[in-house]
């Protein structure tokens, strides 16, 4: 929420507050909320209310990455909108979130490294009056949460997530970016698997679910990435037993020559596993464990201690680099 003066007006000009109904939001939902402008000393007109959701996502260049914010959906919330002096008036708005948005909380607390949020931004006499941003929670759907579950039943520790701008290989993107939530593996694949990756990509009917596992080489086995990639409905993944193929895809990729590994598919399940060496996406840099601060205890089946990031505010500070989907 931000309560600001409009700068285009100077001073004695009208004030805004934008304020979401509720900061908890998954993928697919409507969110829904009011701007709240205050006239000034003078009657206005706004020419035009832009509400934007924008993701922090990291870019590869070279051997480097850099931040930059990306604007993923914009609407308008209201055209010539007249403010009258002294007086208030409320824009109500509504936003449907993607279906690939980021998830940015599990069980109710953020997830450190990825931050989704509405931003404000106001036409006036041409020329654009930026506001601040307003944090959406975005909890993972069901289906999703499903798989987080059982990588805290299989004893995986949370290390660090982000969003990279880029596209998945063989997998329908709406968004040209994806997430990547990075775990340590169990104990008991110590020395062979250093981590592994988690990638959701949704749709109002099929859930995508990426791994991949980074392999440790020894004297007389390889290394490097080995995918596999699970592609079911939303009412399927409520069935399937998430641990057992998630730790039969890492028992493979731990005692074999790794690879990638098909399961799943349109209106049934599959037993198919098709294992090679292709990856999963483009190249791309190997990131830190994450910033500052333990937060203790389990959330929604993620065990271990969650990292905590920057506040939102500080998290785009300095790191909106323009670039837009």
């Amino acid at each position: 929420m931000f309560k600001r003066m409009l700068s285009a007006f100077g001073v004695g000009g009208p004030s805004v507050d934008t304020v979401l109904d509720s900061p908890h939001a998954t993928p697919g939902e409507v969110i829904t909320g009011q701007v709240r402008i205050q006239g000034g000393s003078s009657d206005a007109q706004i020419e035009e209310i832009l509400l934007s959701l924008v993701t922090r996502v990291e870019v590869e260049h070279g051997d480097h990455e850099r931040a930059g914010t990306a604007e993923f959906l914009r609407v308008s919330a209201g055209r010539k909108v007249k403010v009258t002096a002294g007086q208030p008036t409320t824009v109500p708005f509504q936003i449907a979130l993607p279906w690939e948005t980021p998830i940015s909380a599990v069980g109710g607390r953020e997830l450190p490294g990825v931050v989704v949020g509405v931003r404000t931004e106001l036409v006036i006499a041409g020329a654009p009056d930026k506001g601040d941003l307003d944090p959406v929670l975005v909890g993972p759907l069901e289906s999703q949460d499903r798989v987080l579950e059982a990588f805290g039943e299989l004893g995986f520790q949370f290390r660090s997530a982000d969003v990279e701008a880029g596209r998945l290989h063989g997998v329908r993107q709406e968004l040209g970016f994806y997430q990547e939530i990075e775990f340590f593996p169990p104990s008991r694949y110590a020395g062979r698997v250093s981590q592994v990756e988690l990638t959701f990509v949704a749709s109002p009917d099929d859930l995508v679910v990426v791994l991949e596992a980074d392999k440790r080489g020894g004297m007389f086995r390889s290394g490097g990435d080995s995918f596999g990639r699970f592609h079911v409905s939303h009412e399927e993944a409520l069935r399937t037993d998430w641990a057992a193929a998630i730790d039969g895809w890492l028992a493979k990729v731990a005692e074999s020559g790794g690879g990638h590994a098909m399961f799943g598919g349109h209106g049934g399940h599959g037993d198919h596993h098709d294992y090679d060496h292709h990856g999963h996406h483009g190249g791309h840099g190997r990131r830190g464990p994450g910033m500052g601060g333990v937060v203790a205890g389990a959330a929604a089946g993620v065990v271990g201690g969650m990292i905590l990031g920057e506040v939102m505010e500080d998290v785009f500070d300095g790191g909106d680099e323009g670039f837009e989907e």
